[in-house]
């Protein structure tokens, strides 16, 4: 990826969001008012572009003290398997380590906890259903 950069301007956060709808709605099925919550307002999020086209999408936001969660990562599918999200996940784990966060927690589609294993994520739950797909709460200490 050219860039991963924090969302700065309107046009920035609607491209994030058109990337999840494109990822989380259309692709998986997940209802709209599902995938865009509450949090959006007060997370703070990310984009990343291949040459200057969006790509992929993803936010953090307060848990609790000290913890950050990580959540709506997502690559759009024909730029999978490119170490992408990757690169979007040691962006978002730089900003979380800037602002104080010592772990960051996330609730991983299961298909995916074996990337989110490569980058250093635990299981720490059994498997649970969150908007109709298999997922499992992941972690790791910064």
């Amino acid at each position: 990826m050219q860039k991963v950069k924090i969302v700065e301007t309107e046009l920035e956060k609607e491209q994030a969001f058109e990337i999840r709808r494109k990822v989380f709605v259309d692709e998986q099925g997940v209802a709209l008012h599902v995938e865009m919550d509450e949090h959006d307002d007060s997370a703070t999020h990310f984009i990343g572009y291949e040459l200057e086209q969006p790509i992929a999408a993803a936010r953090i936001r307060e848990y609790e003290q000290g913890v950050g969660k990580v959540e709506r990562v997502c690559v759009l599918p024909e730029y999978r398997g490119h170490h992408f999200g990757a690169e979007m996940m040691e962006q978002l784990e730089e900003y979380a380590r800037s602002i104080g966060y010592f772990r960051l927690q996330l609730n991983s589609q299961s298909h995916a906890i074996p990337f989110y294993e490569r980058l250093g994520y635990d299981v720490v739950s059994p498997e649970f259903m969150d908007a109709g797909i298999p997922h499992r709460q992941m972690e790791k200490t910064l």
